[in-house]
């Protein structure tokens, strides 16, 4: 994993990426849908159902609700996002206003305790683990209370609303499941889109990088060119002017422009590191074996307890192709040779191999592998470590956030990753492309 990546990504926890997600109008419009509920359910056990209840009482419970969301709305503009503890306090509130409400009406006897699920559902969905875990814990511990104290749960005239003891303490044991399975699928859910969120920002950052380092190099390649023919003239004149000097010492000046004008243009050759005269034609594709070669270079010189070595291969008969300057491709394979040079014991092999109709790359080190666990969850946003990380070159453990950049990259120009262990050690990361994908018109 680059450091230019991991500085864009600054901080990968699962607290982090969960910091600051509640708004405002998400939590007013959420109590408005609860307050309206409510109400609904009230006046349908009245007046439908003829269920004898404290009305009064619940009303205001309600009505308390509401004026609490009304304030609130009012107090804070509705983009503003709430701070994690301030967050908390009013999901905080708002179990209690449902606790109270099921205390009138029969605690866990009332099939509706399952309410107390939403507000730590929706902490889980916005707010870091701590904060999550308080929640939930408090409205299992009101769960728990509403088991053994509250007031008769509300029956029809002359019916029986008698629930036993066992009944309520086993629907208050279900809602602290509920509370735990259903906070836990939505918490994970929330971690995993927040992580690849993140990483596809991440993404976009690194490729606008290499696109400018293109873009950087196409822009020298056509500066070469453009200024060989005004060299080519200033040497010339100088000549002329060396030829017909009227005094040594006007020669001696005119034989220096030459020598410069001649360095110059060596210069402007060795930017270009073409032989013929640059263009941007010229630098927008290069051979299979430039391309290994770039992706190995930055690594070949300093990683001098490894061996970087670099080789292409072809079926018979079958032409070399041009490929397609891609700096998503460059910066991927680059990417996938430091993490082997990091890991390797002694070799890092970079192949490229052609037929009639695929291209391949493979980057295989001889290390200890990915771990299994690892190995699965490869080409995702996930910040792991392969075996004996601590005792690596760079002292790199995390790689998983590279590796889905990488990936993301690669298969951005068409190409089928793949990871996976050697036999019998060592990791394998290659790509594979249909050869049109890749390959420079007229390749």
């Amino acid at each position: 994993m680059q450091d230019s990546a991991i500085s864009a990504a600054a901080d990968w926890s699962e607290g982090a990426v969960h910091r600051g997600r509640l708004r405002v109008r998400t939590l007013v419009t959420l109590r408005w849908l609860v307050v309206a509920g409510e109400g609904l359910i009230l006046v349908v056990a009245g007046l439908a159902l003829r269920v004898e209840a404290p009305f009064t009482l619940c009303f205001a419970i309600v009505g308390a609700g509401a004026w609490l969301n009304l304030l609130t709305g009012v107090a804070s503009p509705g983009q503003r996002i709430f701070r994690d503890v301030e967050a908390a306090a009013h999901l905080a509130l708002d179990i209690l206003q449902l606790a109270a409400l099921l205390f009138v009406t029969g605690g866990t006897a009332n099939p509706f305790v399952l309410m107390l699920i939403a507000p730590v559902t929706l902490a889980a969905a916005t707010l870091p683990l701590r904060q999550v875990l308080a929640l939930g814990a408090m409205a299992g511990g009101v769960a728990l209370l509403l088991a053994f104290m509250s007031l008769p749960l509300p029956a029809a005239p002359g019916a029986s609303a008698f629930v036993p003891l066992s009944y309520r303490i086993g629907a208050a044991v279900a809602v602290i499941a509920g509370l735990a399975l259903t906070a836990g699928y939505v918490r994970q859910a929330a971690v995993e889109s927040a992580r690849m969120a993140l990483a596809l920002d991440v993404t976009q950052a690194v490729l606008a990088r290499e696109q400018r380092l293109s873009a950087l190099g196409a822009l020298a390649a056509a500066a070469a060119h453009e200024l060989g023919t005004p060299l080519a003239t200033i040497s010339i004149v100088a000549k002329e002017l060396a030829r017909e000097a009227p005094t040594p010492a006007v020669k001696d000046d005119a034989d220096l422009l030459v020598s410069q004008a001649e360095r110059c243009r060596e210069i402007l050759r060795r930017l270009t590191d073409a032989p013929a005269a640059a263009s941007d034609e010229v630098h927008e594709r290069l051979s299979l074996r430039q391309l290994v070669q770039e992706v190995i270079e930055p690594h070949a010189a300093s990683a001098r307890d490894v061996r970087v070595e670099a080789i292409v291969t072809g079926a018979p008969g079958v032409k070399a192709p041009d490929i397609g300057r891609m700096p998503e491709i460059t910066h991927a394979f680059t990417t996938f040779v430091e993490n082997a040079v990091d890991f390797a014991r002694s070799e890092v092999l970079v192949s490229a191999r052609f037929d009639t109709s695929t291209i391949s790359m493979e980057v295989r080190d001889d290390g200890p592998g990915f771990a299994p666990d690892i190995l699965a969850k490869l080409g995702e946003p996930y910040v792991t470590s392969r075996p004996g990380a601590e005792g690596s070159r760079t002292g790199h453990i995390g790689m998983g956030l590279g590796f889905f950049i990488a990936k993301t990259l690669l298969e951005r120009t068409g190409a089928v990753v793949t990871f996976q262990n050697g036999r019998p050690s060592g990791a394998i990361v290659a790509a594979r492309w249909p050869r049109s994908k890749i390959e420079a018109d007229g390749g």
